[in-house]
């Protein structure tokens, strides 16, 4: 199979669809891939090293739109590259579709074929290829926060770690999956109060037993939302829905009650975001204020480490792709149930529940959607 591997054009966006290591897999296995001049610099991979993997490398994104049969992407297509897309062509990468009625129509009327990385799912129940990212950005959503805490960056002036004689700053994590533990990992691990608010009781109890009582665990009802939002230094919101619009669970009105100059980041922001203040920022301008409250809502936060962020993406996405190039797209999604939950949009058709609903068009089921 022809493979290409585009270049990020997205604000700031570093990381690569396949390293070398990954390309090395697929040539010795025959596949040519056609990598982007440049595409894997930000991550710290030249071109010279794609070269010695076995790849092509290419001038120009329109020769690899032109001529390959799988695009491997990081992050969702710009409008410009989806005017570049061929019928029946399959594009692998992080759609996100529900909050980007754009994207979607530009995808529908291409005819191509998208499987979105992010409802990719795998035998336990879990979404494997996004975890990583959602750990990374989970982790980096602490960092993210207690800069934004400090004075200089128009932030309340508060340490978010303990000193002697004076109290811990208080976050608020919503959500404890894979983004909400890891934020609460960090947050803890810096003094922090820490609060996640959950509304599955076996997490909350999961979370309880790890960290061993130094968290304070609670049910996300709209009470104790309210009640630990309005005193909080740092509010992550950390909340998925796969395919999803992400719900509202913190009310402008809320924000209006918040303390000026805490931070709320909002890893949610890809699928829509979980604050009715919410909107998407980029890496170049990451933060805005409403209310006297920071938001940071960096919509490819693990690209600020793309080196870290590409290597644990390919480890979650090479097998996927793998079985794509060895038995084609329709092949390979019939045969892996887990594969088939990723396809958003199949020539022309939108093939998963959550996206149809979350953009009102027809849903077609993805096993009827090849024939």
């Amino acid at each position: 199979m022809h493979i290409g591997v585009l270049k990020e054009i997205k604000d700031h966006e570093y990381r690569v669809g396949l390293t070398p290591g990954s390309v090395r897999e697929l040539t010795h296995k025959n596949h040519v891939v056609l990598v982007e001049q440049a595409a894997g610099v930000g991550a710290g991979f030249s071109d010279e090293d794609y070269r010695l993997a076995g790849a092509n490398v290419v001038a120009t994104a329109d020769e690899i739109f032109k001529t390959v049969e799988l695009i491997i992407k990081v992050k969702e297509l710009q409008p410009s590259e989806c005017q570049k897309l061929c019928e029946g062509q399959v594009i692998f990468t992080f759609l996100h579709l529900a909050p980007d009625l754009k994207q979607a129509e530009l995808l529908l009327a291409s005819g191509c074929i998208a499987i979105g990385c992010e409802t990719v799912t795998d035998g336990e129940g879990g979404l494997p290829i996004l975890t990583p990212m959602s750990e990374i950005a989970g982790r980096l959503s602490i960092q993210a926060g207690a800069h934004c805490l400090e004075k200089a960056q128009g932030g309340a002036g508060v340490l978010l770690g303990r000193v002697s004689g004076v109290s811990s700053a208080k976050v608020v994590v919503i959500g404890g999956g894979a983004v909400g533990s890891q934020a609460v990992r960090v947050a803890v691990g810096m003094g922090a109060e820490v609060v996640v608010l959950d509304k599955s009781l076996k997490r909350l109890r999961e979370l309880d037993m790890y960290f061993m009582g130094r968290i304070t665990t609670c049910h996300a009802d709209p009470f104790f939302v309210e009640e630990h939002v309005r005193t909080a230094d740092l509010v992550v919101g950390a909340v998925l829905v796969p395919g999803a619009f992400t719900p509202k669970l913190v009310s402008r009105s809320l924000i209006h009650q918040m303390r000026k100059g805490s931070v709320v980041v909002d890893v949610s922001i890809d699928q829509g975001g979980c604050l009715e203040t919410s909107h998407p920022t980029t890496h170049t301008n990451p933060t805005y204020v409403e209310h006297g409250i920071i938001h940071y809502c960096v919509s490819n936060m693990p690209s600020c480490v793309p080196q870290t962020a590409t290597l644990a993406l390919n480890h979650a996405t090479l097998p996927f792709i793998l079985e794509l190039a060895e038995k084609g797209c329709r092949t390979a999604c019939l045969e892996n149930p887990h594969l088939l939950q990723g396809l958003n949009i199949c020539r022309g058709r939108v093939t998963h529940p959550a996206v149809a609903l979350a953009i009102q068009r027809p849903y077609t089921p993805a096993e009827s959607a090849f024939s």
